[in-house]
């Protein structure tokens, strides 16, 4: 088999898988969070609101990554008009803790061995002075802001969410749970409900 026929197979195998996961109203979320990816994700959320009123889940195992695309999932999600529900697996960080936190808190499932991490925002700042300070600025608000979401999310004080993001706070599943990011914590599919 050549390259162009291998390459071929696995479109036509990816077509298949994404149709399959369209069908079962299921979105997966696995690599890092960046535009191109986030407007699939908004795409096919609002693709599924289209077709029906009926459950949406999303599957998050993310490093994280971009805030503005994070924020497109997440009001997405909050947006449409069907129910959504999240399962983290292997780790939710960061960008992929924002979509997270997007769903009531009853439809928040994660696996036991998943970690969740939450921190402020970072950013590479650069040019005059003056587009330093407008950055900076920038940074702040994004932070205090997801600060309110998270707070909102969880039940814990700004304050809290503000002091334990200071620096990168990791969670295990059962730690994520008692802090309020996590609804539920399911072992098999047959707990996902």
């Amino acid at each position: 088999m050549n390259k162009e026929q291998n390459d071929g197979d696995l479109k036509v195998q990816s077509e298949h898988i994404s149709k399959i996961l369209f069908d079962a109203r299921k979105i997966l979320i696995s690599s890092g969070i960046d535009m191109d990816m986030a407007k699939d994700v908004y795409a096919r959320l609002h693709a599924m609101a289209h077709v029906s009123n009926d459950p949406i889940t999303v599957i998050i195992c993310s490093p994280g990554g971009h805030v503005e695309a994070g924020d497109l999932i997440h009001d997405t999600i909050k947006f449409i008009t069907p129910e959504v529900k999240v399962l983290g697996s292997g780790y939710v960080a960061s960008a992929g803790a924002l979509i997270y936190v997007a769903v009531e808190k009853k439809n928040r499932y994660t696996t036991p061995n998943t970690r969740f991490l939450l921190h402020q925002p970072s950013g590479g700042v650069g040019g005059d002075a003056t587009n330093i300070s407008i950055q900076a600025e920038q940074i702040i608000s994004m932070r205090d802001r997801l600060n309110k979401i998270f707070a909102e999310a969880t039940g814990q004080t700004v304050a809290k969410i503000a002091a334990d993001t200071d620096r990168d706070y990791w969670l295990t599943a059962t730690e994520a749970k008692k802090y309020g990011i996590v609804g539920k914590i399911i072992s098999s599919q047959a707990e996902f409900k």
